[in-house]
């Protein structure tokens, strides 16, 4: 044997006994080794390259960084030797050369699934998604056992929104598996983006059967319980989540959103408040809590809140959703910076283009609801889905609301020519229903209120989108088309707040259900709780609609106008207790506030004949308590504002032509509140005309009103199919 290869055998001897030692964790003793032999051999490859591991193995990156380097100088052909360098810098935070060192790896070894895997995490690091998903996609097909790609290709998936392959991903990588709790709570959190609650629930407890004391599992638990409307079960969920992790704002934000639902008001708040302590700026939370406080009539402190928010709001801040926006603010410039924000954050538009298709011997309106029930919604709508002229119009229904089996639902099910629940259904897999069933419009009846999906609408679910109804205000969102209103809410030059084009017809905006039953019953003031004798001012809006403002006002009219009683909605108890208490701040005897409860419509539009003047809130007016109380024939006082929420009420009175109930000032409204009270025979004049007026004028004239709006619909169709933009579209009566 040569000296030259006895030397090579002695080097290799000794990298077996440090191999030996370093596999026996002997990490010392067999660093010594392999340095014996780069001090033998500084170019030795094996040397350089077993330190470089080890180094790696004791946590000392720099260093396993810099022997890997070398070796990769010695041989540069060394797939495995270019992949561990890249994960040495990557651990350095060395993005850059960790991502060139992969790209090394894979040239020399293209279908090493490892080096695509690592540099798919580079490329994710540099938030370079698209690439990142390539990649980790190229490890799977080489490898479809790499549990870490399948992981990581389900996480970018869930961040791009594609959840339904992000779903197929998570499934895979838990075939792998399938005891690894984060990928089921991942897995739940993408089923639940495709409102796929129970299968999102089946995976949180998954998660939580593998990891007990999982804290955002239980959180989430929470939110798909919450969204089926098992609120006292999500409720327990987030306070697990909570005594698992004190800070959690998160689950505190989300319990404050489930004790909203259960209409448990102060609890609501105090969960906010705990949200907001942890994390001052938690996106959109501070609009929801006053909104609570404004359910509970809780005021103190209120001003200087809700100056606050409207400073967030109008500097673009996430700081409120959309709707608490319009019952707080009676300003236009807001509503649409609230809803441009909270777009921008949840509904963006997709890249979705409806498919053009040539006219029919039909127009197919598609209208989407989750309140095709009994709902007030519904009740307003009923009919103008039963009139529609079925020799030009083709209806279908898309209903993401529940399944309550009521007459409502039954009446409106009927009316319609395709009656589609897709609740259960991503709005995706929504949108695409839509496109296959040729929707030539799409009406939007929700906007941004409780249970919406205006992400059916980001996908184009149609050529021509319309927002009616639902949402008094601007959604500032591009893939709506349309905004129906009237002259009244959205006067001329108010086009600007606006991001839709803006149809106005002919009288009101709002339809009615002419059919409305009137329970055939007097009821005595006694069995209403109401005195005997004296003026009956009443207004049936919900709480979060009185501000103290508009109450301190009510309350100067209580006192200008002996024995008079103010009649109200009986929805909350502590509210109820609040708005005693603040009438008494207002030297009011609290027992001149008296409180009805809830009962069915029929009946309750028979007991507002007790009633002798409705009294409207300001800037958020009754709507359809507004109608009630005209189909009722109770004379109702409005204060219009600038806002749509805050002109409803005006639009039903012009309507009726009855503008003398429309006060321009809160010096007017109060004066007329006052006068009407004080001539009988002045409020009986009123009352008369109401009544003459009822099915004389336009608002309950649903036939009318169905014809002014499908000549809307023909409208915004013929610009379409003439490749025309939409346009502001004004209907003649």
């Amino acid at each position: 044997m040569t000296s030259t290869a006895a030397s090579h055998e002695s080097l290799r001897a000794k990298l077996e006994d440090g191999l030996i030692l370093h596999r026996q964790g002997q990490f010392d003793a067999a660093r010594a080794v392999y340095e014996e032999v780069r001090g033998l051999d500084p170019r030795h490859f094996d040397a350089l390259y077993f330190l470089g591991l080890l180094a790696a193995q004791t946590n000392d990156m720099s260093q396993a960084a810099d022997m890997l380097r070398q070796a990769v100088e010695v041989n540069p052909g060394h797939a495995q030797a270019h992949h561990n360098l890249a994960a040495a810098l990557a651990a350095l935070n060395r993005t850059e050369d960790a991502l060139a060192a992969y790209d090394s790896a894979r040239a020399i070894r293209p279908a090493y699934a490892e080096a695509h895997q690592g540099r798919g995490r580079m490329l994710a690091n540099l938030r370079l998604y698209d690439d990142a998903l390539a990649a980790f996609t190229q490890a799977v097909t080489l490898d479809p056992q790499n549990l870490e790609a399948q992981r990581y290709r389900g996480l970018i998936l869930a961040g791009q929104h594609k959840h339904a392959a992000a779903v197929a991903a998570f499934h895979a990588a838990l075939a792998l598996k399938p005891d690894d709790a984060q990928i089921h709570n991942a897995h739940g959190q993408s089923l639940h983006h495709l409102h796929r609650y129970e299968d999102a629930l089946r995976a949180y407890d998954n998660a939580l059967a593998l990891k007990p004391d999982y804290a955002e599992a239980w959180s989430n638990r929470g939110a798909a319980l919450a969204a089926l409307k098992y609120l006292p079960a999500a409720v327990d969920s987030y306070d697990r989540a909570l005594a698992l992790q004190a800070d959690y704002a998160a689950a505190a934000a989300n319990r404050g959103h489930a004790l909203l639902d259960m209409n448990r008001f102060e609890d609501a708040a105090a969960s906010y408040d705990l949200a907001l302590g942890i994390a001052p700026d938690f996106a959109f939370l501070r609009g929801p809590r006053l909104h609570a406080r404004l359910q509970a009539c809780q005021w103190d402190g209120l001003d200087a809140d809700l100056a606050d928010l409207e400073t967030r709001v109008a500097k673009g801040e996430k700081a409120t959703p959309p709707w608490s926006a319009l019952v707080m603010f009676d300003a236009p410039a807001l509503h649409h910076a609230a809803a441009k924000t909270w777009m921008r954050r949840y509904h963006k538009p997709h890249d979705a283009t409806a498919t053009r298709h040539a006219p029919g011997s039909k127009i197919r309106l598609g209208y989407f609801s989750a309140d095709f029930h009994d709902h007030a919604t519904t009740h307003l709508m009923a009919e103008l889905f039963e009139r529609h002229d079925r020799s030009r119009f083709e209806l279908t229904a898309f209903s993401f609301g529940p399944n309550t089996q009521d007459a409502m639902r039954a009446r409106v099910a009927a009316a319609f020519d395709r009656f589609v629940d897709v609740g259960s259904r991503s709005d995706d897999d929504v949108a695409g229903l839509a496109r296959s069933l040729d929707i030539d419009i799409a009406i939007d009846l929700k906007g941004y209120t409780q249970d919406s999906r205006p992400g059916i609408f980001a996908r184009r679910a149609a050529p021509v989108q319309a927002a009616y109804i639902g949402y008094p205000g601007t959604m500032a969102a591009e893939y709506i088309d349309y905004i129906i209103a009237d002259g009244t809410v959205i006067p001329d030059g108010a086009e600007g707040d606006y991001s839709e084009k803006i149809v106005r017809l002919p009288h009101s905006y709002q339809v009615n259900d002419r059919k409305r039953a009137i329970a055939n019953r007097t009821f005595s003031r006694a069995e209403l709780g109401l005195p005997a004798q004296g003026f009956v001012f009443c207004c049936f809006n919900h709480s979060f609609k009185i501000l103290p403002d508009t109450f301190a006002m009510w309350m100067r009219v209580l006192k200008a106008v002996p024995r008079s009683v103010l009649w109200l909605l009986e929805d909350y108890a502590p509210a109820t207790i609040n708005l005693r208490r603040h009438a008494a701040g207002h030297g009011v005897e609290p027992e001149r506030l008296v409180f009805a409860k809830r009962m069915p419509l029929a009946e309750h539009l028979a007991r507002l004949r007790a009633a002798d003047l409705f009294l409207d809130t300001l800037p958020y007016n009754a709507h359809t308590t507004a109608s009630d109380a005209l189909w009722a024939g109770v004379p109702m006082l409005t204060r219009i504002g600038e806002a749509f929420a805050g002109r409803v009420a005006a639009s039903l009175l012009n309507a009726m032509e009855m503008p003398e109930l429309i006060a321009s000032t809160a010096a007017d409204y109060e004066a007329r509140a006052i006068a009407l009270a004080s001539d009988r025979e002045g409020l009986a004049r009123v009352r008369d005309k109401l009544v003459s007026h009822r099915l004389a004028t336009p608002l309950f004239d649903t036939a009318l009103f169905t014809r002014h709006l499908e000549s809307a619909y023909a409208r915004m169709l013929a610009l379409y199919h003439a490749g025309l933009p939409p346009g502001h579209i004004t209907i003649a009566p």
